[in-house]
This record gives structure tokens, sequence and C-alpha cells, in this order.
């Protein structure tokens, strides 16, 4: 059997392409994200994606395929591109996929969250797929910005304008990361006065990072289901 080669670039993205879908995932990994629980926001979100019923929809349309790049972030000169943009148009594609975050390992930054410079970062990679009918911004995030442009202050950014930001807000009743659960109310709040926008926006919860892969499964199953088939009806 051949081995898989993790080190190697992901193939090229076919320009002739159609694309239903381009969906950017930014992971936080800021000061507040232990090693611990660095491991099971990638290791959680390579499992969501290969969970039975996300596979389904991503691969259910292999002609309009949905479009994928993953980054990380966390202060703001902090952001890693993981995986650059790549059609998921059959299970290697995914494999390819999820093998890379699941090699991945931590290399250090700086500590703070720059969540306005991240959305900024995810907006710049949506812009340049332009040809996709839907760009969808799916960031995760443990706390408030706290250095950079404040997420309510970009709002009206050009880069953003056509782009539709999601939120997995990340809560945790661990002393050591996340929030304490009675703060997580309000965080989601924060993020969806802050943070969403676009039409059909919305935040999804994740009650620690242990709860990550369960939540980032009903996320991408409401982002990605169904949007092909309402395109193609109309």
């Amino acid at each position: 059997m051949a081995l898989l080669c993790l080190t190697c670039p992901l193939p090229a993205l076919s320009q002739e392409l159609l694309c239903r879908q381009a969906l950017a995932l930014g992971l936080d990994v800021s000061a507040s994200v232990n090693a611990q629980e660095y491991r099971l926001q990638l290791d959680g979100l390579a499992a969501a994606l290969t969970h039975p019923d996300v596979r389904h929809a991503l691969l259910s349309v292999p002609g309009l395929p949905v479009r994928l790049a993953i980054y990380e972030w966390s202060g703001p000169q902090d952001q890693r591109l993981l995986v650059d943009w790549v059609a998921i148009t059959d299970q290697d594609a995914l494999t390819r996929v999820t093998a890379r975050l699941r090699a991945t390992t931590r290399t250090a930054t700086n500590p703070t969250t720059a969540l306005g410079t991240a959305m900024l970062y995810g907006a710049r990679l949506l812009n340049s797929q332009e040809s996709c009918w839907r760009r969808t911004l799916d960031i995760s995030g443990d706390g408030r910005s706290n250095t950079g442009p404040r997420p309510q202050d970009i709002r009206d950014a050009p880069a953003l304008q056509g782009i539709v930001i999601n939120a997995l807000v990340i809560g945790s009743d661990h002393p050591d990361g996340g929030v304490p659960v009675d703060e997580i109310k309000a965080l989601r709040a924060h993020f969806e006065t802050k943070v969403i926008r676009g039409p059909d926006a919305f935040t999804e919860v994740a009650l620690g990072f242990a709860d990550y892969e369960r939540a980032m499964v009903r996320k991408l199953l409401r982002e990605t289901e169904g949007l092909a088939i309402g395109r193609l009806a109309r």
C-alpha cells in the first residue's frame, strides 16, 4: 500500500471546477488553548469532517464540490494556513485534508486573541474564491478579542462584503482552559452581536474542547446540507 505523503502540497485547485461553497475554517490557538485542547480542536475537526453525515453532505454533489481552507490564529501577526484551498471532490481529497490536520503540531505564537484580524485573514482567503456560490467563514473561539481591531469595528470592512461568518463558541468547566460554563451564554451573545454576519449566519456552542467534535459536526451539517439542491431548484 502506498504511503500517504503528509508533507507534500495538496493538489492545485482547478479553476474550471464549479464550486457550490467556499468554506474557510479558522481555529483559535491563543494562550487560553492548552496543549491538550489544541489536539482536541484539530483532531476534533478531522473527525467531524469524516463523520458519515458530514462526509455524505460534502461528497453529495461531486461536480459542484465544497472547497475547504483551514488556518490557525492567535495574535495580530499569527495566522498559519494549515490547508490551502482544496476541492472536496472525493474521499481521497477528504482523507488528505484530515491527515494533514492530524499530523500538524503546534508552533509558538503570540498568546493574545486577535479575533478581528483573524476574521480579516479568513475574508482574504475567501475573496480568492469568487466563483463559488457561497463563501463562508467558520471561526472558532473561546474568548473575546483583546488585541488588534475589534470585530465590531470591522463589520463594514470591504473585505467582509458578501461573506457569511458563522461562529463556534467554545466554553469549558475546566479551570485551566476556556471559560466557565456560566459564562458561555454571555460569550455566545458576544459572538452573535459582534462577530457573525450575513444571511442565515449562526452560532454553534461547544460546552468544552471535549465537545468540539460534536459541535463541529452540527455546524458543518448546517452549513453544507441542502445548499446545492436549493440552488439548483432555483
